[in-house]
């Protein structure tokens, strides 16, 4: 009963923190953010000591190797959380943003704006860097936060959001706004807090997302496994093609957006596939390819498993499809709509490949390593979220917001539109919120 009064708690301050943040200035939340960046670099020793002993803990037990590096932190990821929390805060204010301006009547005038959608629960995996991330994106889009990280970083979680606690509310947030749940029976209980909870983000694989939404009243924007395909087209830069889809498998293997499907067109299989597996074995890659592929290149014979595998390792399945039509119906059936690249010089064939392929992220002649909000330039990602419904693909600081509508009115009534005394205009109005 003690950690569900806890957990209540948490949700019950932040709900009324969120109702404060709301309303707290842009420059305010800009400088908590610098001042999260300020606190993160002041006490580097302090996380690096805490991420030390998670990282020992993890190895004594086991811990993938992908997962382990992920878990690890060190000066390079400390940087990189300080520089993405600088440019986080030289974005735009994604708060007030008028999306639609229509007078309705003259002096009567509607406006849809954005504003934050309140308190978000977020379940992620062994980042800790990925706490910042979302916390971060969460103070700029004006949103408390509740935070669950894998259980191998609570430590290094437990330091960072002290030090995230501490910067902000002496930037003048409010307190509350950020907490940290750290067990399993944290989120159980959370899940049942839909009067204080108004969207839950779990990072994590179809079937965690799925058991998420079955156990819960509050809404779920689930951030699924990244199943993620290069297709080899007939057409292609033979060099261009090979180097994207050895960076697509292998410049980070412990990652979502990292393709573990590599599907080529049999009238390039001969001249491409040689090419590409000599450069995926230099990077250590397993190479396993159906009968086809077997018969071009050494490989071990992938099962029909593997074609729904998330490896996050060095491993990659192979397959050649006799047009791009089977491609594309391969990627809609196996694939988990996160992020498919095709590799082309055929402008057509890509327009039809890009169209067809039901996915958050669809590329031309690119790595699926691109697929992050921080490289779209949000500033950072919660995540990538692979359903259609509010938010797809890296989902930044305007996936964090929702919209109200604002009428503006000078006296009208429905009893003086309906007599005729005043009319219905609908004429478009300029896109910004009319000074007071």
């Amino acid at each position: 009963m003690v950690m569900e009064h806890n957990v209540q708690l948490m949700a019950q301050d932040a709900r009324k923190a969120a109702r404060q943040l709301a309303a707290v200035s842009i420059d305010t939340r800009n400088a908590a953010l610098l001042a999260i960046a300020e606190g993160i670099a002041a006490n580097k020793e302090e996380i690096m000591a805490a991420n030390a002993l998670d990282v020992a803990q993890a190895t004594e037990e086991k811990l993938s190797a992908p997962l382990l590096s992920r878990l690890k932190v060190n000066d390079t990821k400390c940087q990189r959380m300080i520089d993405g929390l600088r440019a986080l805060a030289n974005l735009p204010d994604p708060l007030g943003h008028v999306q639609y301006a229509k007078e309705l009547s003259p002096g009567l005038n509607l406006y849809r704006v954005a504003c934050p959608i309140g308190v978000i629960g977020v379940i992620f995996e062994s980042r800790p860097d990925a706490l910042v991330q979302i916390s971060s994106l969460c103070l700029k889009s004006g949103n408390a936060v509740l935070l669950k990280g894998g259980k191998e970083a609570l430590r290094t979680n437990q330091v960072l959001t002290r030090v995230i606690r501490e910067a902000t509310e002496k930037a003048g947030v409010p307190a509350g706004w950020c907490d940290l749940l750290q067990s399993r029976e944290d989120v159980s209980e959370m899940l049942k807090l839909h009067q204080w909870i108004d969207l839950i983000i779990p990072r994590g694989s179809n079937a965690f997302v799925q058991y998420i939404m079955q156990n819960s009243q509050i809404p779920v924007l689930g951030h699924a496994e990244g199943l993620c395909h290069v297709y080899v087209d007939e057409e292609i830069d033979m060099v261009q093609a090979v180097k994207v889809a050895v960076d697509s498998k292998t410049q980070n293997l412990s990652v979502c957006n990292a393709a573990e499907t590599m599907l080529v067109h049999r009238n390039v299989a001969a001249s491409f596939l040689p090419k590409v597996a000599e450069k995926l074995k230099e990077k250590g890659t397993e190479l396993r390819g159906d009968a086809r592929t077997q018969s071009l290149i050494d490989c071990i014979a992938a099962t029909e498993e593997d074609w729904h595998t998330e490896y996050l390792d060095s491993v990659i399945s192979i397959k050649i499809v006799d047009h791009m039509e089977e491609a594309i119906e391969h990627i809609n059936h196996y694939g988990s709509h996160h992020t498919d690249s095709i590799l082309s010089t055929n402008a057509a064939n890509a327009e039809k490949f890009m169209t067809l392929v039901d996915s958050a992220d669809v590329f031309w002649n690119c790595s699926t390593r691109f697929s992050d909000g921080f490289l779209f330039g949000f500033g950072a990602e919660v995540g990538i979220a692979t359903g259609k419904i509010h938010a797809r693909g890296p989902m930044g600081m305007e996936g964090l917001c929702t919209y109200k509508y604002r009428l503006y009115g000078s006296g009208q009534t429905l009893t003086e539109l309906n007599s005729g005394a005043i009319s219905l205009t609908h004429r478009d109005l300029p896109v910004e919120l009319p000074e007071m």
